[in-house]
């Protein structure tokens, strides 16, 4: 894998589709929900359909501030998600081998910065492909609901973590947000 989603697009692709005999489920956010950590956030707000913004920064001058705001369906993840790849700082690398972590890293599988330049020979897919990893992460981590999002994810400075509380503030108050199905015409949308 190259620390991107897209190797398992490619795998959906090579499977195919198939319409299911039921109408597709979304979680509707009904109401606003935040976690906030110092400066981190994470909140889902409604919304018709489903949107990601999300910022980082990082004191890096290879990152630096960087914003994304889409609206996401199969073809903006396709288009603007599925190829960014996960990242990291060299001297982070090198700690986490020490402790015998994240021995199957490399150049490969993920953009790895030091000082003020890329190690990866290619470079980037894209100039802000760091804060579009750190969107895509942040779907991922919402999938874990078990439905697509119908409402707005922002996230700010925000990782797996935060976006895990804000998971457990979802599901702790279910008045902020019901299930909802669509007609099975519908249901063919990814």
């Amino acid at each position: 894998m190259d620390g991107s989603s897209e190797p398992f697009v490619q795998i959906l692709d090579q499977t195919g589709l198939r319409q299911q005999d039921a109408p597709r489920r979304y979680i509707e956010i009904l109401a606003p929900i935040e976690v906030v950590d110092g400066d981190k956030s994470a909140r889902l707000l409604p919304s018709s359909q489903f949107e990601v913004a999300f910022e980082i920064v990082f004191d890096s001058p290879v990152i630096g501030r960087q914003a994304v705001d889409l609206v996401m369906n199969e073809d903006a993840f396709r288009s603007e998600l599925a190829n960014c790849r996960t990242f990291g700082f060299a001297h982070e690398v090198e700690a986490l081998r020490a402790m015998g972590l994240a021995r199957g890293g490399s150049l490969e599988n993920a953009v790895v910065i030091e000082g003020d330049r890329i190690l990866n020979p290619e470079g980037l897919r894209r100039p802000d492909e760091f804060v579009r990893h750190k969107a895509l992460d942040a779907i991922g981590d919402l999938y874990v609901l078990g439905a697509p999002i119908l409402g707005r994810f922002e996230g700010r400075l925000a990782g797996h973590g935060i976006n895990n509380q804000l998971v457990r503030a979802l599901v702790a108050q279910p008045d902020a947000w019901r299930i909802r199905t669509f007609a099975p015409e519908l249901a063919l949308a990814v």
